[in-house]
């Protein structure tokens, strides 16, 4: 067994491939905020590619850690001189590893603050980018205003606060290059949130005028902020994850990530400086708001419709919910009757081929991802992914029993109590709010949505609550499995998907 360092790398068995490149060469070009596993299966993914062809050696990544629970990924990315292992899972069960080695360096922003504040202050550092969770913007999911009274915020916005958020260290480093005359970095999210460049632009630039409105109006004229769109499933890492790669290579990584063979990126083109990510095989475009509302509400709004029907109905995985021919139709007939209706033609994309194979994706057996990780932190997904989509069909006079009804399985779930009677730990932001009001719809059945907060004004819609109540009746009398034959009766069950 060998440990994971860079010593050890020649000795790594000929099937772990592993830099190609001297580290020792690589120059930090990007700072990233919130390094996960998504982040290292994705862009840090991507720029070990170029790297490996003998290029983009200046736009190595420094990661930040903002959180106290970050501290785990510092000490793993501090024992591993920043190299990790990723292993793309395939559905025959063939195991693809390699060793990434573009984080070169990694901040811990609670020890040294300063520290990651002059990291990105640095004149090499061209791009910030993000991956801070769909709440991590502080937006109002109804107003889409920044919300300035979160606690952590407030402390920022004082005169000489030392900064414990991504808002003040950002902030604050921005502010240096502009005393210090050195153009501002581009800030990149690759959050899943429409519009997410967009978005991170509300977020800053709010934040920034709060602290001085001239500094405000220079973020929103100068700082650019490309939208993205991500994609690859990639769930949490588990002992299993760690004991299978000793077992099979004879590695040993504190934290490799593990994830599907899929993999996309398409950012809008709007960089003053950038490394060549198109010969990586990402798609820089124009426009990317056809390619993210796709993606957030085929595959993103789809997971959500798998994950509380599939708790409620005993699944505890993704891929054996997913090989359920029942669930599989409930999928399909909403990707086709309420999700497609809302989207316009995306470029280079066959919708039909897309949604087939998300039903492939969600089933592979190798990847093990769990339907935990898809029900937690609902109350930032839900009104980002699903109700935009509710609402397009609401105003068009479209369909929405089946859109209402994932609605619907969220407000059971979220009672905490299974179906056997067994309790369900909510992880969510507002669980204590979003717990509270579901365990009053039992008297009141539209307790839940009456969270204005979350749903904004949907409780008034009367086609909206018909639909909605009728589903969690149906939840509360029979069960999640019953309900959604229910919903699909007369569609024709699909075949099982074909190995991807």
């Amino acid at each position: 067994m060998l440990p994971l360092s860079p010593e050890n790398l020649p000795s790594f068995p000929p099937e772990v491939a592993t830099p190609a490149y001297d580290r020792r060469a690589v120059r930090v070009g990007i700072v990233h905020v919130g390094v996960g596993g998504f982040h290292r299966a994705h862009e840090a993914m991507y720029l070990d590619r170029l790297m490996n062809d003998g290029r983009a050696l200046d736009w190595g990544i420094c990661g930040v850690g903002v959180l106290p629970s970050d501290r785990r990924m510092a000490d793993a990315m501090a024992a591993q001189d920043g190299l990790y292992t990723l292993v793309v899972k395939h559905p025959d069960g063939t195991f693809e590893p390699r060793v990434i080695g573009s984080i070169v360096g990694y901040l811990f922003a609670p020890d040294d603050p300063e520290a990651v504040i002059e990291r990105m202050a640095d004149p090499e550092t061209r791009i910030v980018s993000l991956t801070v969770t769909e709440g991590g913007y502080n937006i109002h999911a109804v107003t889409g205003r920044f919300v300035a009274d979160d606690p952590v915020v407030r402390h920022d916005l004082q005169q000489g606060a030392v900064p414990r958020t991504s808002f003040g260290l950002i902030t604050q480093a921005l502010l240096r290059r502009r005393e210090r005359g050195v153009p501002p970095f581009t800030v990149v999210s690759c959050d899943n949130i429409q519009g997410n460049g967009a978005i991170a632009r509300s977020s800053f630039a709010a934040f920034a005028e709060l602290l001085d409105p001239e500094l405000g109006a220079w973020v929103r004229r100068e700082v650019r902020f490309p939208n993205s769109m991500v994609d690859r499933i990639t769930p949490a890492t588990t002992q299993e994850d760690r004991a299978e790669l000793q077992r099979r290579f004879g590695v040993v990584d504190r934290w490799p990530v593990v994830c599907e063979p899929f993999t996309q990126w398409v950012l809008e083109d709007r960089f003053d400086e950038r490394p060549p990510l198109e010969d990586a095989g990402v798609q820089p475009v124009a426009d990317v708001e056809p390619y993210e509302l796709m993606k957030l509400r085929l595959l993103n709004a789809s997971h959500q419709a798998l994950a509380y029907f599939g708790y409620l109905a005993g699944y505890r995985l993704v891929h054996d919910a997913c090989q359920d021919p029942l669930f599989a139709t409930f999928l399909l007939a909403y990707m086709d009757e309420e999700a497609t209706p809302t989207l316009e033609p995306v470029p280079g994309i066959d919708l039909d081929d897309y949604k087939r194979n998300l039903i492939t994706r969600f089933s592979n057996p190798q990847v093990r991802d769990t339907i935990a990780r898809l029900c937690a932190e609902s109350s930032d997904r839900i009104p980002k992914w699903l109700l935009p989509v509710i609402r397009h069909n609401l105003r068009r006079g479209g369909p929405v029993a089946l859109s209402a009804a994932i609605v619907a399985s969220w407000a059971r779930y979220a009672e905490g109590v299974d179906e056997q009677g067994a309790p369900i730990e909510v992880v969510d932001r507002l669980r204590d709010t979003v717990t509270a009001a579901a365990r009053e719809q039992r008297g009141d059945s539209l307790a839940f949505v009456r969270n204005r907060e979350l749903f904004g004004d949907l409780v008034e819609d009367e086609r909206f609550t018909r639909a909605y109540l009728a589903a969690l009746d149906s939840l509360h009398a029979k069960g999640a499995r019953a309900t959604l034959q229910d919903l699909v009766a007369g569609r024709p069950l699909p075949s099982q998907p074909e190995p991807a």
